[in-house]
């Protein structure tokens, strides 16, 4: 258990991104400000025992990312570290999605593959669900089969955004 994470938070087209690091990797990030929601997520143990509203080597190459992806570069944000702690299924999971590019997206059995389960679509989306790590582990770019945008909580439209943001890196659109 890390003893204390630097907390910032990054204005954005799609409204404040909080950002939470310990001094080796981002684990937690999120539209929000509220750290106490974006650490719910967050393993036991990783979580840090103070908070700090302060930035450092890591919340800045993070920043530089958040900044760089809303002025379209979304490259930095692969290379942000991060940590989150869970089963190996979603574990590898979440690192299947850091390899899903920019523009591209996949379904929930195609991340499953990915994470070497093809039959644990419904286990891949609960990867998705549970990731804590927002941007920097795109879970946005993970569809339904039947190409439908789909999850992602509460929050289709941010999704959405998020996606046709990075539309220029595939030569595709959303429509829906």
């Amino acid at each position: 258990m890390p003893s204390i994470a630097y907390a910032t938070t990054v204005d954005t087209p799609d409204g404040p991104f909080r950002i939470i690091a310990t001094d080796q990797a981002v684990i937690a990030s999120g539209w929000t400000e509220d750290s106490d929601l974006l650490l719910e997520h967050v393993s036991d143990k990783l979580l840090p025992s103070a908070l700090a509203e302060s930035t450092n080597r890591v919340l800045r190459q993070a920043i530089r990312a958040v900044r760089a992806y809303y002025d379209g570069n979304p490259a930095p944000l692969a290379k942000v570290p991060v940590l989150q702690r869970s089963g190996a299924f979603r574990e590898a999971a979440w690192e299947a999605l850091r390899a899903v590019k920019p523009g591209e997206t996949v379904s929930y059995g195609e991340l499953a593959a990915r994470a070497g389960n093809p039959r644990a679509a419904r286990a891949a989306a609960g990867a998705c669900s549970h990731n804590s790590v927002s941007l920097f582990v795109p879970c946005h770019r993970v569809i339904a089969s039947g190409g439908k945008i789909g999850g992602y909580g509460s929050r289709l439209p941010l999704k959405r955004s998020l996606l046709n943001r990075e539309a220029p890196h595939s030569g595709w659109s959303l429509v829906d």
